[in-house]
């Protein structure tokens, strides 16, 4: 387990804490951005080893959970067409559309099929010439590459019968958008790690230098985590507000470049609605004319709706750092993994699916 328990020793773990407790000398609030760092909070107990007036805030850094609800719905009405094989990632499977979701759908007779990557998406329309093949694309930047390249070997192989359901968002105008509310809270932030290995942090020290917040690009593990909250506060402490690279064993200021250059040729940056949030201009992709006939949504013809979300669920609030997800009523109990009523509860990197698994109630404080 070398390369993996390295970054979870406990002895060490404890001497950064220690580090931390020194360092803070009056309240500060940090969000994480990732939920796969959230998910490392909650299971490895972190937020537990900081000052109690150090406090941790679950960002919107899950792509499955701020995927909107009337995407969903329009991934459901083409899934169920007899016509086509359908393809996600797993994770999105169980996200509740307004009706229903595509477990469901695949339950009932469609051909809803689970892929690792793309890439697979684009195989099966190889092999399924007379079906229509399209692949649900969701995620952060990290994704995108691979999406971008299925799009570009489809056209490439002149595939007719290959289209994507495209929900990509973006990480900097989401910071922007939270930075600029009236209710923000957040001092600092631990940016996402892996959306950093493909787009660098180059767009950041604006962000920071506009808002007065540090930003430490962080990786996954314990040690990556503590590491990173603790130069958030020295940051904090004296006055600073600059961009740090925690993660500086996979990122490099400029990214990868053959990355973004695929990415920028397959797609254009556009407005994107995000679940629980709203819409926020230019965080999302879309893909540009040259691409436009595998767009599924102009292929298939799905409707434009306005969909509400569950009067009962609070995953916007979660989403937004607002609320934690122990202060829902109904979490645990009519909202649980098995019955979500939100995409937070179902995704693997949801906070509420990190909380249910790991800390049915709320931290105790020390």
């Amino acid at each position: 387990m070398k390369f993996l328990d390295e970054y979870r020793d406990a002895d060490l773990a404890q001497r950064i804490a220690r580090e931390i407790h020194r360092a803070t000398t009056r309240p500060w609030s940090i969000m994480e951005v990732c939920g796969g760092q959230t998910h490392a909070i909650v299971k490895f107990g972190i937020d537990e080893l900081l000052p109690k007036s150090l406090t941790l805030i679950h960002g919107p850094g899950c792509p499955v959970c701020v995927t909107p609800l009337e995407i969903i719905d329009r991934a459901l009405e083409i899934a169920a067409k007899p016509e086509v094989i359908f393809t996600s990632f797993g994770d999105m499977l169980r996200v509740p559309g307004s009706t229903t979701d595509l477990l469901s759908v695949k339950a009932q007779g469609g051909d809803v099929r689970i892929v690792y990557s793309p890439l697979d998406a684009v195989k099966l329309a190889e092999q399924n010439p007379a079906k229509e093949v399209v692949f649900f694309g969701v995620g952060f930047e990290t994704t995108a590459p691979a999406t971008a390249m299925a799009v570009f070997q489809a056209a490439q192989k002149g595939l007719r019968n290959f289209s994507m359901l495209i929900s990509h968002v973006l990480v900097p105008p989401a910071i922007e958008a939270l930075m600029s509310s009236p209710n923000c809270r957040v001092q600092a932030f631990l940016a996402a790690g892996h959306v950093c290995t493909v787009m660098g942090y180059e767009e950041y020290p604006p962000l920071a230098a506009k808002y007065r917040v540090p930003i430490v690009v962080t990786g996954f593990e314990p040690l990556d985590i503590l590491q990173g909250v603790l130069s958030c506060v020295q940051q904090l402490e004296s006055g600073r507000a600059e961009v740090e690279n925690q993660y500086a064993r996979s990122v490099r200021r400029e990214g990868n470049r053959p990355a973004q250059e695929l990415i920028k040729a397959v797609f254009q940056v556009v407005p994107r609605k995000w679940r629980g949030v709203g819409e926020i201009p230019q965080s999302g992709l879309g893909l540009r004319a040259a691409y436009a006939t595998f767009d599924a949504e102009k292929r298939f013809g799905v409707a434009e709706r306005a969909v509400e979300e569950p009067a009962e669920c609070l995953s916007g609030l979660v989403l937004q750092g607002l609320k934690k997800p122990h202060e829902c009523p109904a979490f645990g109990t009519r909202c649980t993994p098995e019955h979500p009523l939100g995409a937070t509860m179902v995704s693997s990197e949801g906070a509420c699916a990190a909380y249910y698994r790991y800390r049915r109630q709320p931290a105790a404080t020390t």
